[in-house]
């Protein structure tokens, strides 16, 4: 720990932290204040270490701990009284990157041995707050705390690149990456979505709410498609549809999950012309889908999209607007 978290006066331990959120930007911030990562396609996870007791919570305060299973006891090697850990759980494919399909096959299947946790903030340790601090102080005394690095590590560390975000984004595209994230290193801890952190992308991946979906013409009782959606205030806009991304398990998975909520009527608040509504079996927005695609059309639909799966932390009220749509 640095000098200046020893000296401050002895805190409890929080039960949960709202998280601090990223911005999007177009380009990556410039200068020798800001610290480049790079950005996991993965679940974020808030760790609570309290002596022997573990706990991981979605971004939302979830409690998680029982299904990352192993990775929970990985925690409690770590040499600390308490802690309070940010970072974000993954699974990474042939080529090192984080993927998020894998993530959730791995968590549906109870098989969580693949699964890292990359930790990039210290928000609490040893009865210190350290969120007053500098994220520079912070992050040294993360990396103080945590078990020595090696290739088979269920807890790493998020390294940064101090000042040349523009070439990082690069490299992070170039290997199939979806961004970095810049982090102003010289500023406390704020939960909240803020201009302290920013995110830029090469593939944009957000949450939709599902609203309905059509039936597969090649597989029995498996959706084709997904209609989506997002929240404007209590109502449900329309986004457009995702026909990719399903593998045969994941589309016949998909639409058992769906049968429960089935309904009548569209939940999408402006009327639909006949080719969005044709085929529709509409359902009540309540699930969540993780989607990646490339841009949005005229029309403010999405372009390009893939389905990555489905996001089992976050209640459907909270999927807004997202930021790509609104600087589009």
């Amino acid at each position: 720990m640095t000098k200046r978290t020893a000296a401050r006066v002895s805190t409890p331990l929080p039960d949960f932290v709202a998280p601090c959120l990223a911005r999007l930007g177009d380009v990556p911030p410039v200068g020798d204040t800001w610290g480049h990562e790079v950005k996991f396609d993965g679940y974020r996870l808030q760790v609570r270490i309290d002596g022997g007791d573990v706990r991981l919570s979605t971004r939302t305060g979830l409690d998680w701990t029982a299904r990352f299973g192993s990775l929970a006891a990985a925690f409690k090697a770590m040499k600390v009284r308490t802690a309070l850990l940010d970072g974000e759980a993954i699974v990474e494919n042939a080529s090192g990157a984080s993927d998020f399909q894998p993530l959730v096959h791995a968590l549906k299947s109870t098989t969580t041995a693949r699964i890292v946790f990359v930790a990039f903030d210290l928000l609490h340790l040893d009865g210190v707050d350290l969120r007053p601090l500098p994220l520079d102080d912070r992050k040294s005394a993360l990396a103080q705390c945590l078990p020595p690095a090696s290739d088979d590590s269920r807890i790493r560390f998020s390294e940064h690149l101090v000042g040349d975000g523009a070439r990082m984004l690069t490299e992070a595209c170039k290997v199939g990456l979806e961004g970095i994230i810049s982090k102003r290193l010289d500023k406390p801890y704020q939960s909240g979505r803020h201009d302290d952190w920013r995110k830029t992308k090469c593939i944009f991946n957000d949450e939709f709410v599902i609203a309905g979906y059509l039936d597969s013409s090649a597989l029995q009782d498996s959706v084709g498609a997904l209609v989506l959606g997002y929240f404007d205030g209590n109502k449900l806009v329309y986004a457009g549809r995702v026909g990719t991304g399903f593998g045969h398990a994941s589309a016949a998975a998909i639409w058992r999950a769906l049968q429960p909520s089935r309904t009548a009527t569209s939940p999408i608040a402006s009327a639909l012309d006949n080719a969005q509504r044709k085929g529709v079996r509409w359902i009540e927005p309540a699930l969540v889908a993780q989607i990646e695609y490339r841009a949005w059309t005229a029309d403010r639909l999405l372009r390009h999209a893939a389905f990555k799966g489905l996001r089992e932390d976050l209640p459907a009220k909270l999927v807004k607007r997202p930021q790509t749509l609104e600087q589009s």
